[in-house]
């Protein structure tokens, strides 16, 4: 049965093509689709062109007469507009057609003569990709509201942290957030916060290791008018600025002991003084501080004030690494599989979570939320496999470097179809790209050609 028409209304096409009327068949079965189609020749200015249209999706014809055009039109297409969809028409294609394709950022492989249902699945497989870029873009750019849910995890360390937590945010006493890098001290601190009757009011974080000594007390207390070259009117600081909020002073640990001092005098005090001024000023803050150095030892070294650290270190959180808490990996995975796309990104299949697990996460959950970005960036199926995870969390010495699975539904697919590659990528209901590609990985290229008399198949 067909696959149901990719309905694209409103989008504008480019499709350039060896001569007019080329690929005549192709043409149609767009604008069945709702695409505005523009034709254009190999020869064109294509870069310049494309700059100026603007267009949503770009095809480009692999003409025989000339075959090194359609690298030229890609190329500059490419240039012109980074992000929009580009896919090829080929007739009579070859592995070294793919592999050019995929490094100019061909997105997909046609062949031609172009058939419907092959044609609606690679405007959908493109569209698809689109809307999950728009997501993970859109992800980025926004801002979590803190909550009680914004610490992902159900583990009995993380559970034990955040009760504690809970019990500290009822108070207003300080309190010192530590824990390796990664770990989410920030998130901990915006949790204190939301837990607390200050929760209606701002919550700043002031990165300590950012601010130089010499902009300190301008960044941090404000300013007079002429205070200094450049101070043409009056300024509040940051502290000013969470009047009965949360200040989480963030890698506090960086601080050079006279930024120390000062900062000593604001928690003892709860009072500011705005540089180039003498009128002091109350502020009602509660102040959190954050680090991953050992605080104790600094001031065992003389790197750190002791009178600042007993004052920081009224109710402490010590935040577990991710090695510690690995029953969480699961939820984490889902969690940001749902904020970087939901059902439009890949699933981690079983053995990927398995290689997930038992990685022991220096970086804890930045290290995690990075790693799968990088999955669902580039997986093209629509499960990961362990192959998809970046080389570093493969331990040789440990786990297979590939998985066998997939490896071996690859190899029985190419078996059932004879080596047909365009076959065997239906089969495998997956794009003729992501077929080469996962043959390249696990160097089935050469196998082929032992078995086919170093023929080569699309």
């Amino acid at each position: 049965m067909q696959s149901p028409q990719a309905k694209l209304p409103g989008s504008r096409a480019l499709f350039f093509n060896s001569c007019a009327g080329a690929c005549g068949d192709v043409i149609p079965l767009l604008e069945s689709r709702g695409l505005r189609v523009t034709e254009r020749r190999l020869d064109v200015d294509a870069e310049n062109y494309t700059a100026s249209v603007r267009p949503d999706w770009i095809f480009i014809e692999h003409s025989q007469q000339s075959p090194r055009d359609w690298q030229r039109i890609a190329f500059d297409v490419r240039r012109a507009s980074p992000e929009t969809p580009m896919l090829l028409l080929v007739a009579g294609g070859s592995e070294e057609t793919a592999v050019a394709a995929l490094r100019l950022g061909v997105e997909d492989y046609i062949a031609l003569p172009v058939e419907a249902q092959s044609l609606s699945e690679a405007l959908a497989r493109c569209a698809r990709c689109q809307r999950r870029d728009r997501q993970w873009g859109q992800a980025a750019e926004r801002e979590l509201n803190p909550s009680c849910d914004a610490m992902v995890g159900a583990s009995e360390n993380l559970s034990r942290v955040k009760n504690y937590m809970k019990r500290v945010a009822a108070s207003d006493c300080t309190v010192l957030i530590t824990g390796e890098t990664g770990t989410g001290k920030e998130l901990a601190a915006e949790f204190i916060h939301s837990q607390s009757s200050r929760r209606n009011k701002p919550f700043v974080c002031v990165n300590c290791a950012a601010i130089p000594d010499p902009l300190l007390e301008s960044e941090l207390f404000g300013h007079i008018r002429g205070a200094f070259t450049g101070a043409d009117s009056k300024r509040d600081g940051l502290f000013a600025s969470a009047e009965g909020g949360t200040v989480l002073l963030d890698e506090i640990g960086d601080m050079s002991l006279t930024a120390q001092a000062k900062i000593l005098r604001v928690l003892e005090k709860k009072e500011v003084s705005r540089l180039g001024g003498t009128q002091r000023q109350k502020v009602d803050i509660r102040f959190l501080a954050a680090t991953n150095q050992d605080l104790e030892n600094m001031t065992e070294l003389g790197t750190f004030r002791r009178d600042l650290y007993y004052r920081l270190n009224v109710a402490r959180v010590e935040l577990p690494p991710l090695r510690e808490r690995k029953d969480d990996i699961h939820l984490l995975v889902e969690h940001y599989r749902k904020l970087l796309g939901g059902d439009e990104v890949a699933r981690i299949s079983e053995d990927c979570m398995r290689h997930l697990s038992r990685h022991n996460w220096p970086g804890n959950i930045r290290e995690l939320k990075n790693v799968l970005e990088s999955i669902f960036l580039h997986c093209t199926s629509d499960e990961a496999q362990v192959d998809d995870l970046p080389p570093r969390l493969l331990d040789t010495s440990q786990e297979p470097r590939l998985s066998p699975d997939e490896r071996e539904r690859l190899v029985e697919a190419l078996c059932a179809t004879r080596w047909n590659k365009s076959r065997a990528a239906e089969k495998l209901r997956w794009s003729r790209m992501t077929l080469y590609r996962k043959m390249a990985k696990y160097q089935l290229s050469s196998v082929a050609a032992s078995l086919r008399g170093g023929a080569s198949a699309l």
